[in-house]
Formats: C-alpha cells, structure tokens, sequence
C-alpha cells in the first residue's frame, strides 16, 4: 500500500512539472520533450534564445508555423499560468500533404498532453486568407523560428510581416531566427539555398513598421560555409544528401542563424 502511495504521488508530481515551468531551464528540463527534440538543444540555444527576445512567463506569445512543436514543447509549460501561446500554424483546408500532415500531427501532440498543452490555442497563419494571428495589438510576443525562407519562396513574406505587426503590441516584440546568407546573395539564392540575408529581413521587418533592436550572435555557426547541393536541408537534422558525406555535415552541425529582435513603436 505504501508503494502505490508512493508511486500516485511521484505521478502528481511528475504531472505538475511537466505542465507548469517557471523558469525556461525547468521547460527545457521537463520529461515530455522527445529526445530527438532534446537532441538539437546545443543548436538552437532556446534559453539564451527566448531571454534574448524577452519572453516572460506572463507573455502572450504567438508562434509562427511551429512544424512539429520544437519551441511549443518550451514555450507552452512557460507561458501556461500566467501568460498564453498562440500556435498559428498551417492552415486547416490547406490541400498540400505536407502541410496537412504537419497541422495534424501537431494537433496530435497537443492532444496528447493536456496538462502541458491544454491552454494552448491553435490558429493559422498564411495571408492573405490567414493573416490574423490572434486578437489585433494584443501579443506581447511573435516569434518566428527558421521560416522566412519559405514565405520568401513562396512571395508571402511582407503579408506575413504585416500580420505580425497587426497581432503585436505596441511596445511588443518580433524575435526571427533565420538560416543566414552572405551579404549580397541574390533573391534567387535565398529561394533556392533557403539562406537569407540579414539586410533583407530587416528590410521586411521595416517596411511592416517594425524598429530593428539588436541581433545576436547566439546562433551563428561560423562551419557553415552555405555552399552546400541541396542547400541549408543538407545540413542537420533534415540530411537532405542521405548517407552521403553525413559525417561531414554532422561535425559542421545546424546552419548559421541570425538571431534579430524587433519592436512594435509605442
């Protein structure tokens, strides 16, 4: 009898930490992060990532396509008592499979921890029939990690910025981390390498209204040489090459990122 007492409590208390963090350190911490997701914390520095852009517990924080919940899995127990995450993903009637597929398996894994994601609200993003966000002026947070290639590709990426500024705000925050060219690269490069070049983001994020802050050197990476066959998905995790020269690409590690904080003007 005493086991089983014993055994119920450390499962309420597993419960509790795995759905409240107080601190970014306990997310990064909790026990229902996937291992292949816990894996790529020494590329993605989410601690110093999320102070650099401010993120309190008490944020409104919108996350832009967050794919398969990378940054959900830190953000949603940080934010859960006293703030909010909006997750504005693909959205729903997309008829691409990638996409469908991707909306689906994050609905899954939100579903499957509700003590960790229940408070989590699920919206799309991809103008200019999905461009709003949340409630206009009410983020105090949007956050975007990794995409603004694919907008680019695809000719959304000043909607995307404009959605952004209408979600924020005044005051409020626009954290990019982005696969980052060499100056000077062409627009053609970046939609075919998936780098993109600092001064062109900043151009985005000024045109849409934005202030441009600081940047970071957080997540540069200075191996990445950005020369590579099949561009930025050679590199991990996505090994677009397969087997071929993986060794290679593992020591080189993820891309070069650009780290840029930007502000709604009061």
């Amino acid at each position: 009898m005493m086991n089983r007492a014993i055994a119920i409590a450390s499962l309420i208390l597993l419960v509790a930490t795995v759905g409240h963090a107080d601190t970014i350190e306990d997310a990064l911490q909790g026990q229902h992060r996937s291992a292949a997701h816990v894996a790529r914390d020494g590329y993605r520095h989410p601690a110093e990532t999320l102070a650099f852009f401010d993120v309190k517990p008490s944020s409104k924080v919108v996350e832009i396509w967050p794919g398969g919940g990378w940054y959900t899995e830190i953000l949603a127990p940080y934010v859960r008592e006293q703030g909010q995450l909006v997750a504005a993903h693909f959205p729903p009637q997309e008829k691409d499979g990638y996409f469908k597929r991707a909306r689906d398996g994050f609905i899954k894994k939100l579903s499957s921890l509700p003590e960790v994601y229940g408070k989590v609200v699920v919206t799309s993003a991809y103008p200019p029939d999905h461009d709003k966000l949340t409630e206009p002026g009410t983020a105090d947070t949007v956050l975007t990690f990794r995409n603004v290639h694919n907008w680019i590709k695809v000719g959304i990426d000043h909607m995307m910025f404009e959605s952004f500024y209408e979600a924020l705000k005044p005051g409020g925050v626009l954290g990019v981390v982005e696969h980052r060219a060499n100056e000077g690269a062409s627009l053609q490069y970046m939609k075919d390498s998936g780098y993109v070049t600092e001064a062109y983001v900043i151009a985005l994020a000024e045109e849409a209204g934005f202030e441009w802050v600081a940047s970071s050197e957080i997540n540069a990476n200075p191996l990445d040489s950005k020369d590579y066959e099949k561009g930025v998905w050679t590199l991990p995790p996505s090994y677009a090459l397969k087997d071929k020269d993986r060794a290679r690409f593992t020591e080189i590690g993820e891309s070069d990122r650009m780290t840029l904080k930007f502000v709604k003007p009061k």
